[in-house]
């Protein structure tokens, strides 16, 4: 089924999205577009330790999904691709992972930017499907696993009293 359906995503590409997806599918890499984001709130809104969360569950969400990659050893889709095949293994996708991680400490530090951001993460976990990198059982794991990093970031800085965590 998982195949499936990544085939079936493949195959009804829209041929004038598939610049906007491999845009995506490259801001998304590394984290770059989540720790510029933050970088522009902590300047604008007076709140480095903004920046200061995202890079954490920019870089914790890297290592867990590298981990699991390793771990799990499962082959990327057989299907036409927009991108170079990346060296590393599908599941759980990284991409999702970091983009998720780093949208749920955005969403809870800065409520405003939740449905932006969120729409962001999305749009970039969805982008590994349609450039024909990911199956989607990896992007949902990446966006769940994600997800569960970014508020458990936020969670463990409130908990330790740090100022500038509150939201808004």
């Amino acid at each position: 089924m998982d195949a499936r359906l990544e085939r079936w995503i493949v195959a009804h590409r829209v041929g004038f999205l598939d610049g906007a997806f491999v845009d995506l599918t490259h801001a998304g890499a590394a984290g770059i577009v989540w720790l510029v984001a933050a970088a522009a709130v902590a300047l604008l809104r007076g709140r480095p330790r903004v920046f200061v969360l995202v890079a954490v569950a920019d870089l914790a969400a890297g290592l867990a999904a590298n981990g699991l990659q390793r771990a799990f050893g499962h082959r990327r889709p057989d299907v036409s691709r927009l991108v170079a095949l990346p060296h590393s293994h599908s599941f759980p996708s990284g991409h999702a992972t970091t983009s998720f991680a780093c949208a749920a400490v955005l969403a809870t530090l800065e409520p405003r930017l939740r449905a932006p951001a969120l729409l962001l993460a999305a749009a970039i976990a969805y982008s590994r499907l349609y450039v024909g990198v990911h199956y989607p059982a990896d992007v949902l794991a990446g966006a769940a696993l994600g997800a569960a990093i970014g508020l458990l970031t936020t969670a463990a800085a409130r908990r330790r009293g740090r100022p500038g965590l509150r939201a808004g």
